[in-house]
């Protein structure tokens, strides 16, 4: 008995012996043969998103992309923001930012926030001199049924309202103790005149009063002119359904809610001194010419930036400006001064033109690809500034500038007349009327 057996093993092949240990019958089939309903582990083609757009009856446009795997949804007012303010309201576009998810339509602030908590929604919001955004992210099947809390009917609680405006008071004090931000409210004033709706500061050095805060927000926050962007929208028509019944109550503001003009460019000067042992520098132009063309505009600033990168400057471009940025000791603030006139009035060769346009749209694509909320924005700011949405939208627009193109900007820009804003230790720093000369 002994000998067949050992007869019967070594007429076995050794492979089969191997494959039987291991997982005996199951070697003939597959995994999912095996294990049926288990995920498949095969990687699917990455698609690239698709964007669609609808303007609806009470001038809401309605933009949204389907390639995100969580949804954000950002409703942005262009009439929300600082320049949009009358003589007096200064300061109410800050304070209705904290608005934002409080008391109304019925709703307290503690239940507002107790929905978006329960759904597992982030709420942010924003403003700026030229707009306000409100929006929340929130994973895909919960964010639709949120847009109502977007834009209710403010009812103003004096609880809310306080709580804002000791809100909007911390953040001046904080704005006003950074001297880069100090920077940027002075190169407004340089650039539009301090008393103007641009130039005007965004954080105002007395808080608004309650009247002044509900007639901002009544006039600036309604659906006209607005845009609601959404990311993470796999079909666009029934978003669209549902906002539309989502923001039925909401206010829809008169046919003038268009776009606030922006101020005339006068290119003047705005210095703010302080001993603190540094220099900072800013010229900026009159973008106008460039406003609906932002890929050319940020293909210009960067034209800027690697035009001076060797005396450590950078471009910057914003709200109907372009210009160039330094900081220095106060020994080398003439210097410097001389540097940001050299880069801005210095002509640019087609090889930093085209470095320029690569790293632009890199720039550009990388921010559509930054995350849902950083989609959601340049979703919504494509929209207001001429149309263009989607990575392919963007990516040609990127592709069709020409050499010619950035270079007539840039001679046009030379022969400007500039503004010039400086903050700092100001003892050596020349004033504008010195630089003028190198322009035009």
């Amino acid at each position: 008995m002994a000998s067949l057996l050992r007869a019967t093993v070594h007429s076995i092949p050794r492979r089969a012996i191997v494959s039987t240990g291991n997982r005996e019958f199951s070697a003939l089939l597959s995994p999912i043969e095996e294990f049926p309903g288990i995920p498949s582990t095969s990687p699917q083609a990455a698609v690239a998103s698709s964007t669609s757009v609808t303007t609806l009856a009470n001038g809401l446009t309605v933009v949204t992309e389907n390639g995100s795997a969580t949804s954000t949804v950002a409703l942005t007012f262009p009439n929300a923001g600082s320049s949009s303010e009358s003589a007096t309201e200064s300061g109410a576009a800050l304070v209705n930012k904290f608005l934002s998810f409080k008391s109304g339509s019925g709703l307290s602030s503690a239940l507002i926030l107790r929905n978006l908590e329960d759904s597992g929604a982030k709420p942010f919001s924003k403003a700026s001199r030229t707009s306000a955004t409100v929006g929340y992210t929130a994973a895909k099947d919960q964010a639709p049924r949120l847009i109502p809390l977007l834009l209710p009917t403010c009812t103003f609680e004096k609880w809310d309202v306080r709580d804002a405006q000791t809100s909007a008071k911390v953040e001046t004090e904080q704005a006003n103790a950074s001297a880069l931000t100090v920077l940027t409210e002075n190169i407004y004033a340089a650039a539009f005149g301090a008393q103007s709706s641009m130039g005007k500061t965004f954080y105002s050095a007395s808080a608004p009063s309650l009247a002044a805060v509900r007639s901002f927000r009544e006039r600036a926050y309604v659906l006209n002119g607005a845009v609601l962007s959404a990311t993470g929208v796999v079909d666009h028509e029934s978003f669209v359904k549902v906002a539309e019944e989502g923001l039925s109550e909401s206010e829809v503001g008169s046919s003038s809610s268009a776009k606030t003009p922006l101020s005339p460019f006068l290119g003047g000067e705005s210095r703010i001194h302080a001993n603190a042992g540094y220099t900072h520098l800013a010229l900026a132009f009159d973008a106008s010419a460039l406003l609906g063309k932002a890929p050319l505009l940020n293909v210009v600033k960067r034209c800027i930036t690697l035009a001076s990168q060797e005396a450590g400057l950078e471009g910057f471009a914003a709200d109907g400006l372009v210009g160039i940025y330094g900081g220095s000791s106060p020994m080398d603030a003439q210097d410097t001064l001389d540097a940001l006139c050299r880069g801005m009035t210095t002509a640019v060769s087609s090889d930093v033109v085209q470095r320029a346009k690569i790293l632009a749209k890199a720039e550009a694509v990388f921010a559509m690809g930054g995350g849902s909320q950083s989609l959601a924005e340049v979703m919504a700011r494509s929209v207001m500034d001429g149309g263009l949405v989607g990575s392919e939208g963007l990516g040609a627009a990127y592709d069709a500038i020409e050499v010619k193109d950035v270079q007539g900007a840039m001679e046009a820009l030379a022969k400007s007349q500039p503004a010039l804003a400086a903050v700092g230790d100001l003892s050596s720093t020349p004033y504008h009327g010195s630089i003028v000369s190198k322009f035009g």
